[in-house]
């Protein structure tokens, strides 16, 4: 009895089991869908090895990180330095050894003027929900302001990204600086579009939010001003990138850098405008 027993429920002690696919009721038998599914992984594992190979070179997961390596101190700290740079000195960024024995920059949590991704990434959130916001304030917001807005702004980062690289390399700018931090300087304009569009918000009469945008503009420009001459003028006491090695600028080289960086500067205002129209 007990063998019998055993016997009828040979799956009781292995708890239920999941049924199979029914793949017949989609017109396909066992090996076909098999194979599909065997397809299917590969294409995936393929994928996963492009992305790596070709997005894994140009955003390193160690740079990723390393950008977003903030503090609450740095980001209250960062964004007072966005919004009065004239009152902060110095501007240089701060280099470290490594336990490789390489020189490299400090993260931003222990360099104030370091770039970062965590301000600009949700800035730019932000601008796209206070865009969405002035829309359904107006009676006119649909869904589509969300990708309408999110489109522009990373529009207007592409466009300011390839110019600032552009320059660079028509200047013969060697190891002008990693894309993350280009990328990481343009987004910093997002804070200035904010407080015009929270000027907006408040109903402030015409000229207030014509004397927030400017000041928002001012305060950009100058943030850039400082910050890129590391890029552009970079000091050749610090060797970070060893690939390219920082040569000497005869003072013809060290003009149209100058006037470069202030090209860069004005732009701003061509780009913040573009923003502020919601």
């Amino acid at each position: 009895m007990h063998h019998g027993q055993s016997h009828m429920h040979p799956q009781q002690a292995t708890g239920p089991t999941v049924p199979a696919p029914e793949y017949a009721a989609w017109g396909l038998n066992d090996t076909t869908a098999q194979l599909g599914m065997q397809v299917g992984r590969n294409a995936v594992e393929a994928g996963q090895r492009y992305v790596s190979s070709h997005f894994g070179t140009i955003f390193p997961a160690t740079h990723i990180k390393h950008h977003f390596n903030v503090s609450n101190s740095y980001v209250i700290k960062k964004l007072q330095l966005l919004l009065f740079p004239w009152l902060h000195k110095p501007w240089a960024r701060r280099a470290r050894r490594s336990d490789a024995g390489h020189t490299e920059w400090q993260p931003p949590r222990d360099d104030i003027n370091c770039p970062d991704l965590y301000i600009p990434s949700m800035a730019l959130v932000t601008y796209v929900l206070l865009a969405a916001l002035h829309s359904g304030l107006n009676d006119r917001f649909h869904p589509k302001v969300l990708g309408e807005s999110a489109s522009r702004a990373l529009g207007v980062l592409v466009l300011d990204f390839f110019f600032v690289k552009l320059g660079c390399y028509f200047l013969n700018v060697q190891g002008s600086s990693q894309m993350v931090d280009l990328i990481a300087y343009g987004g910093y304009k997002f804070i200035g579009v904010i407080l015009t569009l929270t000027a907006g918000f408040l109903k402030l009469p015409s000229w207030l939010w014509t004397a927030a945008f400017i000041y928002a503009f001012l305060a950009n420009a100058f943030f850039l001003l400082r910050s890129l001459r590391s890029v552009v003028l970079p000091d050749p006491s610090i060797v970070v990138n060893t690939t390219h090695p920082t040569t000497t600028v005869n003072p013809a080289q060290r003009r149209r850098r100058i006037t470069f960086l202030f090209l860069v500067a004005v732009c701003q205002i061509l780009y913040m405008g573009i923003l502020v129209r919601v």
